[in-house]
């Protein structure tokens, strides 16, 4: 059965936050907010936040640059995932995947239709890494961050989460590289 291993050791990850919005500020990102309170409650290290507005180049150029940190080992973006002609992120960030995570949008949705039922069609939440760092893009609602971060991220993002999580793969997720060394 799923759950936590008291006798590992709790690692915190750095993670930066990323709202994609044409209308917010960090005054009324309730969403971002949303993010950063339980990042901080679980033990990590909230390392960046930011809001871009809904522009591909935007949105692709600031997460590039946090995959570049070595202080970051987790992207997660809120909005700009549904279907109107502003909703880029998917579409921004799919180009830099090295390798797609297509679990993390059917266990979302799948979170997601106990809470709202239908509706969960109209996200388009996507997950990948790229140079080393998990990247998750999530819709712009504070419940869909909630339903995100509860369901799935508090979980993987915990080293002793049994019987797999991220943190323990993170060492590896560039030993397909020549230079072999990591972030």
């Amino acid at each position: 059965m799923p759950g936590l291993d008291e006798t590992r050791p709790f690692i915190p990850v750095g993670i930066a936050v990323l709202t994609v919005s044409d209308t917010r500020t960090l005054a009324d990102d309730r969403s971002g907010d949303t993010l950063a309170a339980r990042i901080k409650e679980a033990g990590h290290r909230l390392v960046d936040r930011g809001i871009v507005p809904d522009d591909p180049q935007a949105i692709a150029s600031r997460v590039k640059a946090w995959t570049e940190r070595d202080d970051i080992d987790v992207v997660i973006t809120t909005g700009g995932t549904g279907f109107t002609g502003r909703d880029v992120t998917p579409e921004a960030l799919e180009p830099l995947f090295e390798k797609r995570m297509d679990g993390f949008p059917q266990v979302f949705h799948r979170i997601s239709y106990d809470k709202i039922g239908t509706s969960t069609i109209q996200s388009r939440a996507t997950a990948g890494v790229a140079n080393a760092t998990f990247i998750f893009a999530l819709p712009g609602s504070p419940g869909a961050c909630k339903d995100a971060w509860d369901g799935i991220l508090k979980s993987q993002l915990d080293y002793r989460h049994m019987p797999c999580n991220f943190v323990e793969i993170m060492p590896r997720l560039d030993e397909h590289l020549k230079r072999g060394t990591g972030k």
